[in-house]
């Protein structure tokens, strides 16, 4: 199976329908987890001045394999036991850590999702990542371990808490007769808050689990809904609305905005054509694969839109039989035509 990060990755790749059914709970969290939420914020480090005997000291004493560098409070480098061995080899731990620190430094933002620092390790080969707010500012270190506990205290996280919510998502609709019953989800997503980013996909992932959609079915609107959410954060000017509307036999999935529209919806529906800002470029997002991806996820998509006026997205996915809602019969009841 494609790893998640080929999968879900905004650097070009398009999503197939295979790859949206097979999407573990742990690549999702991989997604779903930001690098705040799992990185370290008892952050060691040491400044250029400093000895590499001092910096021997430090890493023993903590059992750690590597520190920043930081000078009037920036990050001007990193120093890690590669360096010290190189620096014992030489007998050299009187000179100073400016010496051996690399000064070509990798690092992450703390709003970005850990699978921006997966991709990072595996490119960079490195073995930890400073992690930066978003005025620039060192916050906290992240490792690949960060990583692993994170996802494990998640998985048991999601274990505890999901049988309770489950049970009682799965009873919501026991007392309601009607010839069509629906669960709408409505979200209002602001422009350029990218620290949110995904949050209202997560929530409306996790209702559909609750109500008993099939995991993959649950992950499949997920993808879909995600790229819809990051388009009204990354391309809109006041945001818009994401609306869901969740029945026995479908799911409706809606954006809309007040502009600034699309030109071009042909190109827009093109792989890698963007019109995302150089900020939104920086950021890792805007490489164009957003509809895309969406359209690879739903069974019918329609976009709408005015230049100066605004967008609407609609997406819907049909339920086949083996996709129904565990307990529907009782809960969401089929519309009598």
């Amino acid at each position: 199976m494609a790893n998640f990060q080929e999968l879900y990755g905004r650097k070009g790749r398009v999503i197939t329908d295979a790859d949206a059914k097979e999407i573990t709970r742990v690549e999702e969290l991989s997604y779903d987890l930001k690098i705040s939420d799992v990185m370290s914020r008892d952050v060691k480090w040491l400044t250029p001045a400093h000895r590499m005997s001092d910096l021997l000291d430090l890493l023993r004493r903590n059992r750690i394999s590597g520190v920043p560098v930081l000078e009037a409070d920036q990050l001007v480098g990193v120093v890690s036991t590669e360096d010290l061995m190189q620096a014992l080899a030489e007998d050299d731990l009187k000179s100073p850590i400016a010496k051996y620190m690399s000064k070509t430094i990798t690092t992450v933002k703390a709003y970005e999702p850990v699978l921006t620092a997966i991709e990072s390790f595996a490119e960079t080969k490195h073995g930890r990542l400073p992690v930066l707010d978003e005025n620039g500012g060192l916050v906290g270190m992240i490792t690949k371990g960060d990583i692993t506990r994170g996802v494990l205290t998640a998985l048991q996280k999601d274990y505890q808490e999901e049988e309770v919510r489950r049970y009682r998502a799965s009873h919501l609709f026991e007392d309601i007769t009607s010839d069509r019953t629906s669960l709408i989800l409505r979200y209002r997503i602001k422009a350029r808050d990218y620290m949110r980013g995904g949050q209202a996909s997560s929530h409306i992932k996790r209702a559909l689990l609750r109500l008993g959609a099939p995991p993959q079915l649950a992950r499949q609107c997920g993808i879909a809904v995600y790229e819809a959410e990051m388009n009204l954060i990354i391309h809109t000017t006041k945001g818009g609305i994401l609306r869901v509307q969740i029945e026995p036999h479908r799911i409706l999935m809606q954006t809309s905005d007040d502009g600034p529209g699309i030109p071009d919806v042909g190109l827009a529906l093109q792989a890698g054509w963007s019109t995302a800002t150089q900020e939104a470029r920086d950021m890792g997002f805007g490489a164009g694969m957003g509809l895309v991806n969406i359209r690879r996820c739903v069974d019918k998509l329609e976009v709408e839109s005015t230049p100066g006026k605004g967008t609407k997205v609609q997406m819907e996915i049909n339920l086949r039989a083996d996709e129904k809602f565990k307990g529907s019969e009782s809960q969401l009841e089929t519309p009598t035509v």
